[in-house]
């Protein structure tokens, strides 16, 4: 993107068991959390740091899901950008460079937050491998991408309470791309005007894979 770049015991218990099969309870368990979730609307501030921790940009804004496939990501500030899937094609729109990009929805589910949310269970599982951990209500699930042409490392998701409330993404730098989520509302009626996007007249539009 232009601006916004994109228990002790349970423990111990865990450690004895094989890979494998915490590996497949894992997938488990986040398909178990995501299935149900058929939309989701939330307020989002994202920071992006260095290997070492450095706050490089931060951002924030607020975000509107429906699965399969379609998405609304609006950052507010500091600098306004708009990406939206129709559940065909994903737009971004920068409205500072009155221009648009368009391309294909990319069924990797890596290339941005909402793409990886709001695709299928089965689909973010078989792309990739899945961990599982909690602390008292936080249950943070780590996923390591079995195909290595991926933008992405490594990605934590943590749910509070059954509720996805924290993602972070880690490139192969080290440079990591960390979300809050705030005012979660779950399976709760989104319009379907919210996945278009309608671009101003004069709007440069490059379309991409074309």
């Amino acid at each position: 993107m232009s601006k916004i770049t994109k228990p002790l015991a349970a423990l111990a218990m865990l450690a004895l068991a094989p890979l494998p099969a915490l590996a497949q309870e894992g997938a488990e368990r986040l398909t178990r959390m995501l299935e149900p979730v058929r939309t989701y609307v939330a307020d989002f501030d994202q920071q992006i740091l260095d290997s070492g921790g450095q706050r490089l940009q931060e951002a924030s804004g607020r975000m509107w899901l429906s699965r399969p496939g379609r998405f609304r990501w609006e950052v507010e500030a500091p600098y306004e950008q708009l990406v939206v899937s129709d559940g065909a094609e994903v737009t971004l729109y920068d409205p500072d460079l009155q221009q648009a990009t368009v391309q294909a929805l990319d069924e990797r589910v890596t290339h941005t937050p909402a793409l990886l949310l709001s695709g299928s269970a089965d689909e973010l599982t078989a792309s990739y491998e899945v961990s599982r951990s909690q602390q008292g209500t936080a249950e943070t699930f780590t996923l390591l991408p079995k195909d290595p042409d991926t933008l992405f490392e490594e990605l934590k998701m943590t749910f509070y309470g059954e509720r996805l409330g924290f993602l972070q993404m880690t490139d192969s730098t080290g440079q990591r791309t960390a979300i809050a989520f705030e005012g979660v509302e779950q399976n709760v009626p989104v319009e379907d005007a919210r996945f278009r996007v309608d671009l101003p007249p004069g709007t440069d539009v490059i379309r991409e894979g074309r």
